[in-house]
């Protein structure tokens, strides 16, 4: 099987090109199933997989106490693997079709009020120097773009148009896509660009984003900066880039963007991941409802 999956592995890293945050998951959870196939039914040959074993996988799973959601990672990449398994004939039959992950309640993601923002971008003072500046920009292009934190630190100089008011973004299974950018985004971009150009005047740096030595940004430093300004804000429990992302995408859901916009501008594959924003509006629809309307107390509670 450890031959199989080293050739799923390089089939997923150069034709597939996933990331490596995928890649990585593919590994853990295909190694995880097979050490679990050779120590509960000592089956190292992938043909002799069947799908009452990879049941009896998932019931284990749950018993080690992981989330339906974590679960249905792990099938997901166990699907993607026998699927390529079938393709390249190297089985006959894909045990996996009739395989259900468990079902887990969908839990709408956690996003910061609009106040709550606009105090943080205009309100908070940030430290003088390239530093401050940095962490601005990064909280700001977050918040105005929705992009990821790769996304992010993947950005080069030349991405931002300052003249077109645009900045291009290079996605999942590098995917272009360009994001229009507002005055506001533009000016605290420029005062940025302006100060990174004076503290690090070599031409060969061409990330956008750079630490205090010059170097790339790496994602455990993007995730400090968003955590620490957050922190100032809300007590939401969960304060790191991809909240930023949330938000971006739920102030635009509450504003009557459309769906399909709001898609594109994220980069979502499919309309799907993008629906979750139309619940996290209707769910504060209904908070106000509550709070509003006088038909819409609870008299049974009322004494």
């Amino acid at each position: 099987m450890q031959n199989k999956l080293a050739s799923f592995i390089q089939y997923s890293m150069y034709e597939k090109r996933y990331s490596k945050h995928t890649i990585s998951a593919y590994k853990t959870d295909l190694l995880s199933f097979s050490s679990y196939m050779k120590d509960m039914y000592e089956i190292k040959d992938v043909k002799k997989v069947e799908f009452f074993h990879m049941r009896s996988w998932v019931i284990q799973l749950l018993e080690d106490g992981l989330t339906p959601q974590s679960i249905h990672r792990k099938l997901a990449s166990l699907k993607s693997f026998f699927k390529f398994l079938l393709r390249e004939g190297m089985i006959d039959s894909n045990p996996t079709t009739k395989l259900i992950a468990p079902k887990a309640k969908k839990r709408l993601p956690e996003y910061v009020e609009e106040k709550q923002v606009e105090f943080l971008l205009e309100k908070i003072e940030f430290p003088e120097g390239y530093v401050g500046a940095r962490d601005k920009a990064i909280l700001e292009l977050l918040y105005a773009t929705g992009i990821r934190r790769a996304e992010l630190i993947g950005l080069e100089t030349r991405d931002v148009d300052f003249s077109a008011k645009t900045i291009t973004v290079l996605g999942k299974r590098n995917k272009q896509r360009i994001i229009p950018l507002s005055d506001f985004t533009l000016d605290i971009l420029k005062a940025y660009m302006n100060v990174r150009e004076e503290t690090f005047p070599m031409g060969h740096l061409y990330s956008l984003f750079l630490t205090q030595s010059g170097k790339t940004l790496y994602p455990k430093l993007v995730y400090n900066v968003v955590k620490k300004y957050l922190s100032m804000v809300t007590t939401t429990d969960k304060r790191g880039p991809h909240t930023l992302r949330h938000t971006f995408a739920t102030h635009l859901s509450n504003r009557g963007a459309d769906l399909n916009a709001i898609k594109e501008l994220l980069g979502h594959a499919n309309l799907s991941a993008t629906q979750i924003y139309v619940h996290n509006s209707i769910e504060r629809l209904k908070d106000v409802y509550k709070q509003a309307h006088p038909r819409a107390k609870d008299e049974k509670n009322e004494e």
